[in-house]
């Protein structure tokens, strides 16, 4: 039996979130999970999600639960806040634990498999810098399950993760970053290459970490997703493969 749509009433009160269903009237397929950048709110993912309109899946957008300090405006994902004495910037990497706990267990255990009746295979993540981080550190939070994938823009594993384990996680990874001044290196490509069984990394000829732009920087995005999600309904007439 496919999964229900998600309503709020599936997760607790106490969470910021907001539900974006499929494009048509169908019952999701899959779930795609998306989490914001620091300093941001969910409501830029949830605008995303409707410009996504991502056949047969609906969309959670979800805020991180903790408010920046000093009236700045925006949340974090962080265990902590950190700021850099040279630079004077925020560090992305504090710890996740609160973060983890509440996607692993409320978001996706109890609420989309318990409650909802989805699979893991059918549900992703898609997370941006610090965002991208958490949705990494969830996936490797449940190494004995295949979630449907993750796509990170901008965020590496979070330090925090070991990466010595006898098997890799099933999981596929979609990692993404610029050219010059990005966080997603070398060295923290072969990190998730330690971890992940399938990574797939694409750089952007620009600098930083961004979101895409154009299409040529979303695409690797859309054939992903058409690798990973699912359908019920097959291939809709008059549809282009991507690929």
């Amino acid at each position: 039996m496919p999964g229900t749509l998600p309503t709020s009433t599936n997760f607790p009160s106490s969470l910021n979130l907001t539900i974006t269903p499929p494009p048509t009237a169908h019952p999701p397929t899959n779930i795609l999970i998306l989490l914001h950048g620091l300093g941001d709110t969910h409501t830029s993912f949830t605008t995303l999600a409707r410009q996504l309109s991502l056949p047969e899946t609906a969309c959670i957008s979800l805020q991180a639960p903790t408010p920046l300090p000093f009236d700045l405006g925006g949340f974090h994902w962080g265990d902590d806040i950190i700021f850099d004495q040279g630079s004077g910037t925020m560090d992305f990497d504090t710890g996740f634990t609160k973060s983890v706990r509440i996607l692993k267990a409320k978001i996706i255990e109890e609420g989309l498999i318990g409650k909802c009746g989805y699979l893991p295979r059918e549900i992703m993540l898609f997370g941006y810098g610090q965002g991208g981080m958490v949705a990494l550190a969830v996936a490797a939070a449940l190494p004995d399950v295949e979630l449907g994938g993750v796509v990170s823009i901008g965020g590496p594993l979070p330090v925090s993760v070991s990466t010595v384990s006898a098997v890799k996680i099933k999981t596929p990874v979609l990692v993404l970053g610029g050219s010059t001044n990005t966080l997603v290196t070398s060295s923290a490509v072969a990190r998730l290459k330690d971890v992940f069984d399938a990574v797939e990394y694409r750089q952007w000829k620009k600098r930083g970490d961004g979101m895409p732009t154009n299409r040529d920087e979303m695409l690797p995005l859309m054939q992903f997703f058409a690798r990973r999600l699912s359908s019920r309904r097959g291939v809709p007439e008059g549809s282009v493969e991507i690929g």
